[in-house]
């Protein structure tokens, strides 16, 4: 009851922050809405300047980054609870990757005729697809997942980079900034893309919630209480899959959020399980607040929010990699 309680505080805790971070995006800079008519302009009434930066310039923006930052926490608490490995991420399966293969080859080939991110949707798919493939045994086996994911990210990259060597300089500076993953220029389109995944795929995991925790304790104990763990494993692996593809869609391959965000909900709620909507709103919150320093920072002003994201999971990646080493898990 007392862990219960203390998820609670967290998780209320974690949507005012997310609240709050979202009036400083809407609210900071020059062109920010006052906080005072911020009510008025969120209920529509928005005339001028302030309706321009709610519809056209953070409104989509700001929505972007907390579904696509809800995403990658949610797809990667999916993915650490299947692994039981806290180094454990869509990104390492190649979905990132993948996706950026994707709108590389859209951008050489059909830049005229198809979007980006519908490259990279497809491009993750195919990473999906090779690695179910390569592994032998379907998602259902998570040491061959991460090495056929690794085998996968590390052509993907080499595409990549031979992509952005082959095409003409402007086009090459316009994808390297999606590469990196960038909220600029979202739009309403962006948002209810990576929305309608969340908002099929969340509770679709809130499901699984209790038969992964089960999993946790052992396939044979998890059988024995009715939670077939490789089933489980499956469903949680392709839910993670779809919506870290959806984020990647719509906000281009952001990294780290995916790995960061479940592991800080579950340290800071100091409670078992995979802590599915914690991981959620952590993503939310880690990705506006990357957001809000990628526009307003002094110096590194207009760096793509994917800079920030890397930065931030390069120094916790390390942590976690120390961490690891003194236990003598590596």
């Amino acid at each position: 009851m007392r862990a219960q309680v203390r998820v609670l505080y967290v998780g209320t805790a974690l949507l005012l922050a997310v609240v709050l971070a979202a009036a400083a995006t809407l609210t900071a800079g020059r062109l920010g809405i006052g906080l005072a008519d911020l009510p008025s302009a969120l209920a529509g009434n928005a005339t001028g300047v302030d309706a321009f930066v709610i519809d056209r310039l953070r409104g989509p923006r700001l929505v972007v980054a907390v579904a696509a930052g809800a995403a990658f926490g949610l797809s990667g608490a999916l993915f650490q609870s299947v692994t039981r490995n806290p180094l454990g991420s869509p990104d390492v399966i190649g979905i990132a990757p993948g996706a950026g293969a994707g709108a590389a080859l859209v951008a050489l080939l059909f830049s005229d005729h198809v979007p980006v991110a519908v490259g990279a949707l497809l491009g993750a798919l195919a990473a999906m697809a090779i690695v179910y493939v390569a592994t032998g045994t379907g998602f259902r086996n998570p040491t061959r997942l991460i090495i056929a994911g690794v085998a996968v990210s590390a052509m993907a990259t080499a595409f990549i980079q031979y992509i952005v060597y082959a095409i003409e300089r402007d086009q090459a500076t316009v994808l390297a900034s999606y590469l990196n993953g960038s909220l600029t220029a979202r739009s309403w389109e962006d948002a209810g893309t990576v929305g309608l995944v969340l908002l099929v795929c969340a509770p679709l995991a809130a499901l699984l919630s209790r038969p992964l925790s089960m999993a946790e304790m052992g396939e044979t104990t998890a059988a024995a209480l009715g939670a077939p763990a490789r089933r489980t494993y499956t469903s949680a692996v392709v839910l993670s899959i779809v919506l870290s593809a959806g984020a990647v869609t719509a906000a281009g391959p952001i990294a780290f959020i995916a790995l960061t965000a479940p592991q800080i909900a579950r340290r800071i709620s100091r409670g078992s399980g995979p802590h599915l909507a914690l991981s959620g709103l952590m993503g939310a919150l880690l990705l506006v607040l990357a957001d809000l320093a990628a526009q307003h920072a002094p110096v590194f002003e207009d760096l793509p929010v994917g800079i920030w994201t890397m930065a931030l999971g390069g120094a916790y990646l390390g942590y976690l990699l120390a961490r690891e080493w003194r236990k003598g898990a590596l």
